[in-house]
């Protein structure tokens, strides 16, 4: 009997796959074990303590950016899910018809071009906004941030919708329920996996951004991420490792939770 393929069974194949996972994961353990380096040094160990974070919420620059990109997060997490939750149901619900592809397409841009041509798209576009208007606040981070996260808000809940049994919706028409009264009723409470699943996929995608919040933001709008990068320009301490360490919680608590949220539920 002929063998099937099996990538893991080809010679060298786990030590090259070791050397990935070692690539990849030793600088993000060497990042959090320094965090707590009661010295000054980024390099060398001087015991353990919890002085940068200590120094890091005392910060009035990182409690501000923290609150700005919390702010942010949300803000852009509940326009962004607003938006992808009517393009979800208006792309899996009638089937297929015509222009279907170029609309998804459309949808999903911003996964598709380098971030960095929607940051200086955005860029362009606010610049003569904001000389026509003078408005320099941070609603024009908050509409970059929106735009650029619905794709990964839409990602999820497509996925829910496509996989939700739709004789139970065709019973509530049947009893006479309005499209609306079917929504709320019967579609929305087996969509809220995905709802919530996508919502947090936006929200850690904008608390991590850099590179459209580098472009679109004004003077004293800096995030935690860009308050990070400016810091790393100029001197680099471990409360910088303290600050990416308290991000990469956040994200990894947030990439679990999707995790068991976009798991298939009978």
């Amino acid at each position: 009997m002929a063998r099937t393929f099996d990538i893991r069974r080809q010679t060298g194949f786990p030590a090259i796959a070791m050397a990935c996972f070692i690539l990849l994961y030793l600088p993000i353990i060497l990042l959090v074990a320094y965090s707590f380096n009661a010295g000054s040094s980024v390099a060398v160990w001087e015991g353990f303590s919890w002085r940068w974070y200590a120094s890091a919420w005392e910060n009035d620059q990182v409690r501000a950016a923290t609150v700005r990109s919390l702010i942010l997060a949300l803000s852009a997490t509940v326009l962004a899910t607003a938006c992808a939750v009517p393009a979800a149901l208006a792309m899996a619900r009638p089937g297929r018809f015509k222009g279907q592809g170029l609309i998804f397409g459309l949808i999903n841009q911003p996964l598709m071009v380098p971030e960095i041509v929607t940051a200086v798209a955005l860029l362009i576009v606010f610049a003569a906004v904001k000389v026509a208007t003078g408005y320099t606040g941070m609603g024009y981070l908050i509409l970059a941030h929106s735009a650029f996260c619905i794709p990964f808000a839409y990602m999820p809940i497509k996925a829910r919708l496509a996989g939700m049994d739709r004789a139970l919706e065709q019973a509530g028409q049947d009893l006479y329920g309005t499209p609306f009264r079917v929504f709320l009723r019967i579609t929305l409470p087996q969509l809220w996996p995905g709802i919530l699943a996508g919502a947090m996929l936006a929200f850690v995608i904008s608390l991590d951004d850099v590179v459209i919040t580098e472009f679109v933001k004004s003077a004293g709008q800096d995030t935690l991420p860009t308050y990070m990068l400016g810091q790393l320009r100029r001197v680099v301490t471990p409360e910088v490792n303290a600050i990416a360490t308290v991000l990469l919680g956040i994200s990894v608590v947030m990439v679990v939770a999707f995790f068991f949220l976009s798991k298939s539920r009978k």
